[in-house]
């Protein structure tokens, strides 16, 4: 028996990463296998966009990192001050080392390493691994054009505002857009609207904005505040509150909002048009607006 070729990682960048207390090169880094985020999916992550090396709604992402810690109880292992520091460093490094103009900071945190038992160990030190990427938004053409969805319901588990790091549910749901040649897949508990895959949700009826209320079976985006604050600077009503698959469908537009998506329409859910079938004024609007505040960055 020959293990030559047994989890052979691909060849991985030199990007600059945090495990532990320590900088070093990504393809350098090293975990236990006793980690129990590697053996129970037992941790937490943030995904922190920074827009030329300036972190986008730092606060607000630090902010649910302490809820999504606190549930799994897990002290948080660094200070705001520490996490900003570490950020700023890996994303300055992209942008001066690669001409990066926006980068992504990948945030995790585990229990830690302990021998395997279901139950929480206590007094173990948590695991922590920040790594940078390049930041790829949308392109010109999806945001001309919009961008196709298609429908699943929601089989993951009740617990879905922790940013958990047990993402298997998330990866099923993503997978059914990507065998049907769509961006996202938007899913519903029983006939009311969640999330898709790896965003959130918005239905535009007659001018309102309007997204599922934040409660455990949704996470909530760093959007949704962002989001009611341009309506509330555009004169755009906006609600939260369950909403269901008829009236997804009755949708003058539908939006999607992440990180990397920033606000992104969708024009096609299942092989229908949405609306007019093109990007609407509530979404240019909202885009607009989403601009404004990544501009006040270097403001």
């Amino acid at each position: 028996m020959t293990s030559a070729n047994w989890g052979t990682p691909p060849e991985l960048p030199d990007t600059l990463c945090f495990l532990n207390g320590e900088f070093t090169q990504l393809r350098n880094a090293r975990v236990s296998v006793l980690d129990r985020g590697f053996i129970f999916g037992d941790g937490v992550y943030e995904v922190l966009p920074c827009y030329g090396g300036v972190a986008f709604r730092f606060d607000q992402h630090m902010a649910r990192l302490d809820r999504s810690l606190a549930e799994l109880r897990i002290s948080n292992p660094l200070s705001r001050a520490e996490w900003a520091a570490i950020a700023q460093r890996l994303a300055l490094s992209l942008h001066d080392s690669r001409g990066a103009a926006n980068q992504l900071i990948y945030i995790q945190v585990t229990r830690g390493v302990a021998l395997r038992d279901h139950a929480m160990p206590a007094d173990i030190m948590p695991t922590v691994f920040v790594m940078v990427s390049e930041m790829k938004l949308a392109s010109p053409a999806q945001r001309e054009h919009g961008v196709a969805c298609v429908t699943a319901d929601d089989f993951r588990w009740e617990k879905a505002h922790i940013k958990s790091t047990s993402l298997l549910g998330a990866v099923f749901a993503r997978q059914i857009s990507v065998d049907a040649g769509a961006v996202e897949t938007v899913m519903f508990r029983g006939d009311h609207l969640s999330e898709a895959a790896a965003s959130n949700v918005w239905v535009v009826k007659d001018g309102t904005v309007m997204g599922p209320p934040r409660d455990n079976l949704v996470l909530e985006g760093i959007r949704f505040g962002l989001i009611e604050e341009i309506c509330q600077s555009q004169g755009l009503r906006f609600e939260l509150r369950p909403i269901t698959r008829a009236e997804v469908w009755a949708a003058d537009e539908l939006l999607l909002s992440s990180a990397t998506k920033e606000v992104l329409p969708i024009t096609r859910l299942d092989g229908q048009p949405v609306g007019q079938g093109r990007p609407g004024p509530i979404y240019q609007r909202l885009y607009a607006g989403y601009q404004q505040a990544v501009a006040a960055l270097s403001a």
